[in-house]
């Protein structure tokens, strides 16, 4: 089992002890949405985003999907180094910061989409950018 899981460095980490548990929250919020979109029928393309599949369905499910199973390993790295590896917590806190800025960038400048509703993400990211920075900083505190 050491080969795929090492011992823990959970005695190596010395930021704030809220860091690692709100990066456990994170992982979960990631792996939820990753299962609705690989699993739901339309991938939560239709029923959740309002998106319109009467034109590429398969390829629009398909790409939800395919993000989804993205999301879920992404969520499952993040429990296990909030859980096992937490000397790894700053580096996938700031990871998940510039994710979540390049999402937003996308989301709302550069690429908003020709509708005039946005997905629950788009909203989600803006509120996630925030409390990751807040994260960020608590793990990056030495503590005693």
């Amino acid at each position: 089992m050491t080969m795929l899981l090492p011992e823990s460095t959970n005695a190596a980490y010395r930021g704030h002890p809220a860091a690692p548990w709100g990066l456990t929250a994170l992982g979960i919020l990631t792996i939820v949405p990753g299962a609705i979109h690989a699993f739901l029928p339309d991938g939560g393309a239709g029923v959740i985003a309002g998106l319109d599949l009467t034109h590429n369905a398969t390829t629009i499910i398909g790409v939800f999907a395919w993000v989804g199973a993205t999301q879920i390993v992404w969520g499952l790295t993040m429990l296990a180094v909030s859980l096992r590896y937490r000397s790894l917590v700053p580096l996938l806190l700031a990871l998940i910061l510039v994710e979540r800025t390049i999402i937003a960038l996308n989301q709302w400048v550069f690429k908003p989409g020709d509708g005039p509703d946005r997905p629950p993400e788009a909203y989600a990211t803006l509120a996630v950018i925030p409390v990751v920075a807040l994260l960020l900083t608590l793990a990056l505190k030495r503590r005693a």
